[in-house]
């Protein structure tokens, strides 16, 4: 009774029944009037077929427009109406042009580093051609003299990421999709409070609706009581509004601005496995010490100036070398980037779709959503075709059945091409990590769906040469001991009703 009573006073419940209402009305009032008017179907009509129109003649998915397009002409009424408050791939146009006013100023201050650009060139021009690729479209470069660690699991990670607050003196930047009171959370939060009353400057941004039922309404105010400089993104209100489409899916921290971690790790106790949720909950991240951390600091304050409404002033301070008493070490060559909704550039999607074409050897892949589009789902088929060795990790316990059903309806045309499919046994698997050739790998927050891929703000890091490439794949190959190896019989022995439901849900995966 507790639960069901908690669920109905719950922020998320109040504000889904609100918009929920405000629908209903707004559909009662179209069916009123075109009830009364006869002229209305004839109007509705001609407005489905243009706003159709410019779906299919937008720069985007190719799947996101035929869903679209089957829903405003099916239901031209219903599917204008959601369209136009929940169908924008894009933030307002204002919105928008702060944040690239914003972007553009801050990216000045990212150094270029042709020579290492050369440096790739001389190595591997396919490799170097990815890292133009992310400095030339994502506006991030590429880096030496930075030393990378990998985790193969949140509790791992977690005692690096509170000595990284522990020993930070002068500023913590922390920025994360999902944030929930408890053992976790409890701990940094400890630590924030402490260090923001010793003078450090401490900045939280959290995403609101990934919060929404973790975190009490305007906790940030809260935050602000305790000396912790905290704003949300996207503050999530009982109205329809075309911005709820887009989210801070990021996970950063950066210490001093000489350590930064990024990875699938949120701020709850699943990810540290503190309390059990669909098994074993395995998740991936990765730190930085040395100069690169510079691109994670700057993706932070790009963030904070625009939720915040402010412009920084002094960047220096803020530069790895301001508070590095020694020289930086370096592993390899690494290239943190971030993706965003507005600039119609696929950041995220390229950067895997190039490794998938590029790969010589092998690719491997963990991910908790496999969702690809048609571009995907082809590099995928063609490179196993081709004889290289992809295999995709998924997990055994799910958190969403729906998009696990329809994750799993994409197995079938993926085995038949030879790419093998494992699902992580012991429960749930988060991780977002490509590697391939015992050379390059990625580790971030992007999932293999439409909403990562297409909507959300992600980061990750691109690496050639590092320490942690190897680690990757040694936990890639550790995984694959604990799963189970998925066939083609798997597939076919699913339920009829089940594969009708895929076959369905399939078509309308890039709304969900």
């Amino acid at each position: 009774m507790k639960k069901i009573k908690k669920f109905l006073s719950g922020r998320a419940t109040i504000v889904a029944l609100a918009i929920l209402v405000q629908l209903c009305w707004l559909l009662s009032f179209l069916y009123g009037f075109q009830a009364r008017y006869t002229f209305f179907n004839t109007a509705i009509g001609i407005v489905a077929i243009f706003v159709v129109l410019l779906i299919v003649n937008k720069r985007s998915n190719l799947s996101y427009k035929l869903a679209w397009t089957v829903v405003i002409l099916a239901v031209p009424i219903v599917g204008l109406l959601v369209y136009f408050i929940f169908g924008r791939s894009e933030l307002t146009r204002p919105t928008r042009k702060r944040m690239e006013a914003i972007n553009f100023e801050m990216q000045q201050e990212l150094p270029k580093h042709q020579e290492l650009q050369a440096e790739l060139m001389g190595n591997d021009m396919s490799v170097y051609r990815q890292s133009k690729y992310v400095m030339d479209w994502a506006g991030f470069p590429v880096y030496k003299n930075t030393e990378t660690k990998y985790y193969p699991c949140g509790e791992n990670m977690f005692p690096d990421m509170l000595a990284a607050l522990e020993e930070a003196e002068h500023f913590i930047f922390m920025e994360y999709f999902i944030v929930e009171e408890g053992y976790m959370f409890g701990k940094i939060l400890e630590i924030l409070k402490r260090k923001a009353a010793a003078g450090v400057d401490v900045r939280f941004i959290y995403d609101d609706f990934g919060c929404v039922t973790t975190l009490p309404t305007k906790y940030d105010q809260q935050m602000r009581e305790w000396g912790i400089q905290c704003v949300r993104f996207n503050p999530l209100y009982p109205v329809m509004s075309v911005i709820m489409n887009n989210r801070d899916h990021r996970k950063i921290l950066v210490a001093d601005g000489k350590v930064a971690f990024t990875g699938g790790i949120n701020l709850a106790d699943e990810y540290v496995n503190k309390v059990t949720r669909f098994g074993y909950w395995k998740d991936t991240g990765i730190r930085l010490e040395g100069e690169a951390v510079w691109s994670f600091t700057i993706m932070f304050l790009e963030m904070w100036d625009y939720i915040a409404k402010t412009q920084e002033k002094d960047l220096e301070k803020f530069r790895p070398s301001c508070h590095q008493t020694r020289q930086f070490q370096t592993d390899g060559y690494v290239q943190p980037y971030t993706d965003s909704p507005l600039d119609h550039e696929t950041v995220g999607e390229n950067i895997y779709m190039n490794i998938i074409n590029r790969a010589r050897k092998y690719v491997y892949i963990f991910t908790p959503y496999l969702i690809p589009d048609d571009e995907i789902l082809k590099a995928l088929q063609n490179t196993a075709k081709s004889g290289v060795d992809v295999r995709i990790i998924m997990p055994g316990i799910p958190d969403k059945k729906i998009i696990y059903w329809i994750s799993q309806s994409y197995y079938e045309p993926l085995l038949e091409c030879g790419v093998r499919i494992y699902q992580y046994n012991p429960g749930f698997l988060h991780a977002k990590c490509f590697v391939s050739d015992d050379e390059v790998a990625v580790v971030g927050s992007v999932n293999l769906d439409y909403r990562s891929l297409y909507l959300h703000f992600e980061c990750g890091v691109w690496m050639y040469r590092s320490r942690a490439v190897m680690q990757v794949k040694e936990d890639v190959l550790d995984t694959m001991e604990r799963s189970e190896e998925i066939n083609i019989e798997f597939c076919k022995k699913r339920p009829a009703a089940i594969r009708t439901l895929q076959s369905v849900m399939r078509l309308f995966t890039p709304l969900l």
